[in-house]
């Protein structure tokens, strides 16, 4: 299966999803990675058939410029209402200045995290991604997400404890927060995961399982 990972901006180095996901190129996945988003060309997409977007609107890590343009961005819809796979990891949440297509595509934005802490993630409901996939923890960031469709289908949770001194400033009340979810769109699919900020989370076997899980069915299987 041929998969494509756009990666690396600002705030998250592409070397983290890159190694986190090479040694599925053991089974059975053709990984083909692009850093810098002024190398991307639409066109490419239908070579593929799950793309993974863990990479905010930024064109690379040291090129701030952003790279979700109009035509990016409806390139994006095309692939996936004609029955493309899109999984988005993470910063792939993190909507532009100009993404609101790609958004509502994607189905939600990211809102806001607390510093880094232990971030709890826990199936929630019986789905192919979410088989053989246990709970655990990793020090990462807790996303919160806008959600935007209302036909998302949430299949994992995460929970953060509090941070800091209620009614000081840093104070964050923790919580259980959307941490995965699917939805279709067209012929495709399109499946959200949080969880990704730091390289335990990648390594983590649970989120390796997930992964896999995630592939496999964004493509289809």
């Amino acid at each position: 299966m041929n998969i494509l990972l756009l990666c690396d901006d600002q705030y998250h180095p592409g070397n983290i999803p890159s190694d986190g996901l090479m040694p599925f190129s053991d089974k059975g996945f053709t990984i083909d990675v692009i850093q810098d988003a002024s190398k991307f060309d639409p066109a490419v997409l239908s070579n593929y058939a799950v793309v993974v977007m863990s990479k905010s609107d930024h064109t690379s890590s040291q090129d701030l410029s952003p790279w979700k343009t109009s035509a990016v961005q409806d390139a994006f819809v095309q692939y996936v209402e004609g029955g493309g796979g899109l999984l988005v990891n993470h910063s792939g949440t993190v909507a532009g200045t100009h993404t609101a297509t790609l958004d509502k595509l994607v189905g939600c934005k990211f809102a806001y995290h607390p510093n880094q802490c232990p971030v709890t993630v826990q199936p929630i409901k019986p789905h192919p991604i979410t088989n053989n996939v246990g709970m655990f923890c990793e020090v990462d960031e807790h996303y919160n997400l806008e959600i935007l469709a209302n036909d998302v289908d949430i299949i994992t949770a995460a929970y953060a404890p509090p941070q800091g001194i209620e009614g000081e400033s840093g104070y964050d009340p923790g919580g259980v927060v959307a941490a995965g979810y699917v939805r279709t769109q067209g012929k495709g699919r399109v499946c959200v995961l949080t969880p990704g900020h730091t390289a335990d989370v990648w390594h983590n076997p649970h989120f390796g399982q997930m992964l896999a899980n995630a592939l496999n069915w964004c493509a289809g299987n």
